[in-house]
């Protein structure tokens, strides 16, 4: 009877202990964390329908992803999710971007948003590339700024230019100041 009790001790030692390495597992090491990360960047950003109007943000919690953000079409949202799912490592997509409601009042005032915006000639160098780095999001009338600027001056100037379109109802500027 002693020796049942013993060997069934040691076995339930045992299995915590496999249970303890296997959650230690679970973790990803910091290596693979970085390259889940940057993946889930990549493959953002290389969405086909993924524009100007559009904002996605993503957190990583393990093998997690969680997507953030709003979009015009709800096929970003769809190929944002479908694209992730793919990144070796990532167990679970949680897709919590919100589709905006379609709206031709909203249309217009994104044209001449952008137009304010990038057509100025102090920020006329964030018009460069595929990505633009100002993030224009229109929601019944409500407008908010989402991006990154390289100083104060620009992302002030975003806001003012952005407040002289009219039929808005309001601008919260948002975007962040990273120098490059």
């Amino acid at each position: 009877m002693k020796n049942r009790l013993r060997i069934l001790s040691a076995a339930l030692v045992l299995l915590s202990i496999l249970s303890v390495a296997q959650d230690a597992q679970r973790e990803p090491s910091a290596r693979a964390h970085e390259r889940i990360i940057r993946e889930v960047r990549h493959e953002l950003l290389m969405l086909p329908y993924y524009g100007v109007f559009d904002n996605i943000a993503y957190k990583v919690d393990g093998y997690n992803v969680t997507l953030l953000g709003q979009v015009v079409r709800p096929v970003t949202k769809s190929d944002a999710e479908n694209a992730v799912k793919r990144i070796e490592g990532v167990e679970k997509v949680d897709n919590q971007i919100e589709v905006l409601p379609p709206s031709p009042m909203d249309d217009g005032l994104r044209l001449r948003l952008f137009r304010a915006i990038y057509g100025d000639v102090a920020l006329e160098k964030y018009a460069l590339g595929v990505q633009k780095p100002i993030r224009i999001i229109v929601k019944s009338g409500h407008v908010t700024l989402e991006g990154v600027v390289d100083n104060d001056g620009d992302k002030n100037l975003a806001g003012i230019r952005a407040n002289t379109v009219p039929g808005i109802f309001s601008v919260t500027n948002n975007l962040q100041v990273v120098k490059s």
